[in-house]
C-alpha cells in the first residue's frame, strides 16, 4: 500500500503553475523592453551568444527538481508488512435505492442525492466499524464488498446513478439477500442491513427476506426518502418522465411499506426529509449496536521511499548548473546547417 507520511506539503505544488505564470509574465516584459531599442532581428544578429532555449531548458530543469523535493517532502512510503488486527466494532451494509423514481426532488437537492449524503455522514463517524454497499432497483449487485476503507466507500458512493442498473423497477428483496450473504464470518459483531429508498417495492417478497435476516440476528433499517405527497420524476434531459398515456408520472413515499419491512427486520423505519432528523437518529441506532471483534487487514510497516526522489532531485540540479545560458564556446564553430539571405548570400550557422 503507498501513501504520504506528510500530505499537507504536497500543497506546494501550487508553487509550480504559480512560477510557470511569473515566467511567462517576465519574458513577455522583458521582450517589450528589447523592442523598445531596436528591431528584434537586428538585436538578434548582434546578441549570437544568447542561447533562445537554452533558459527555458534551465527553467524547466529547476521547475522538475523543485517538484521532486516537494515530493520527496511529503514522505512518500509504501507498505512493506500485512497484519491482521482485531477491533471492536459493527458491520454495515447500505442497500441503496437506484431506481429513477429516486431522482425526485420533493427532498432537496433530490431523493438520490440526499441519500448519498446521508450516508457519506454516516461514513465519517466509523472508527473501527466495516461498511458496505449495493445498489438495487429492478435488480441488485454490490457496488462495494464489506471493508473499514472508509475513503474507497466515499468514492464509490459519489459514482451511484440510476444508470447502473438497466433494469428498473424496486426490488428489495433481492437487496436484503445479496446483503446477508455479503457480511464477514466474525459472529461476535452486530450486523446491520440499512436499506434507503422511497418504499415503491415492485417485485414483493421484502417482508419475507427481512424476516429472513431477523433470525439470523440481522436488523434491518428502513430509511424512506421523500415525501407522501409526491413529485414527478426530473429526467437528465430536464424532462419529466411520462406515463404510456402522455402523464406525467408522480412518485410518493410509501411509508406504510418501510414501516413494515423495519418491523419485520426488528430494525427502526426513518423518515428522511429536509432536516438532519434522520441522520441524528440512524447515528443513534447504529450507536445501541454491539460491537464485536473485527478482523481488519492493515500496513504495520512502511518503508521510506523519499531518497530516490531526493537523488532525482539533486541530479537534476547538477544538470541544471551545467547548462550554460549562452551558446557553448566550443560549439561555436560548428557548420549546422546553412541559411540563405535575400540576394544569395550565404550565413554558416
Amino acid at each position: 500500500m503507498f501513501r504520504f507520511e506528510s500530505p499537507i506539503y504536497l500543497y506546494l505544488l501550487l508553487l509550480v503553475p504559480a512560477l510557470v505564470v511569473i515566467r511567462y509574465l517576465c519574458n513577455r516584459n522583458k521582450m517589450r523592453k528589447l523592442k523598445r531599442f531596436g528591431d528584434p532581428e537586428l538585436l538578434k544578429d548582434m546578441m549570437q551568444d544568447v542561447s533562445k532555449y537554452r533558459p527555458t531548458v534551465k527553467f524547466w530543469l529547476l521547475l522538475a527538481a523543485l517538484s521532486a523535493l516537494i515530493f520527496a517532502m511529503a514522505r512518500p512510503q509504501m507498505g512493506s508488512r500485512i497484519s491482521s488486527e482485531k477491533r471492536q466494532g459493527v458491520e454495515v451494509i447500505i442497500c441503496m435505492d437506484i431506481s429513477n423514481s429516486m431522482l425526485a426532488e420533493d427532498v432537496v437537492p433530490s431523493r438520490l442525492e440526499k441519500s448519498k449524503l446521508l450516508v457519506e455522514n454516516m461514513v465519517d463517524k466509523f472508527v473501527n466499524d466495516k461498511v458496505g454497499l449495493i445498489v438495487f432497483a429492478g435488480d441488485a449487485f454490490v457496488q462495494l464488498p464489506i471493508t473499514a476503507d472508509y475513503v474507497s466507500a466515499k468514492m464509490f458512493l459519489q459514482n451511484i446513478s440510476p444508470s447502473l442498473i438497466a433494469s428498473q423497477g424496486t426490488d428489495i428483496a433481492t437487496a436484503i439477500n445479496m446483503a446477508m450473504v455479503s457480511f464477514t464470518q466474525d459472529e461476535k459483531a452486530g450486523k446491520a442491513i440499512i436499506v434507503i429508498t422511497d418504499g415503491e417495492d415492485h417485485e414483493g417478497y421484502a417482508l419475507e427476506a427481512a424476516k429472513a435476516a431477523k433470525d439470523k440476528g440481522v436488523k434491518v433499517f428502513m430509511l424512506g426518502v421523500g415525501s407522501a405527497n409526491g413529485a414527478p420524476i426530473k429526467m437528465r434531459d430536464g424532462s419529466y418522465l411520462k406515463d404510456n398515456t402522455g402523464e406525467t408520472v408522480i412518485t410518493r413515499l410509501n411509508e406504510e411499506m418501510c414501516k413494515q419491512i423495519a418491523e419485520a427486520g426488528s430494525g427502526t423505519y426513518i423518515h428522511v426529509d429536509n432536516t438532519s432528523e434522520a441522520q441524528e437518529r440512524l447515528d443513534i441506532e447504529i450507536g445501541k449496536m454491539q460491537k464485536g471483534d473485527i478482523s481488519t487487514v492493515v500496513y504495520s510497516e512502511y518503508d521510506e521511499q523519499f531518497q530516490a526522489l531526493a537523488l532525482i532531485a539533486l541530479l537534476l540540479l547538477i544538470i541544471e548548473v551545467c547548462v550554460l545560458e549562452r551558446k557553448n564556446p566550443l560549439l561555436k564553430n560548428v557548420k549546422l546547417f546553412n541559411k540563405t539571405k535575400p540576394g544569395g548570400e550565404t550565413i554558416e550557422s
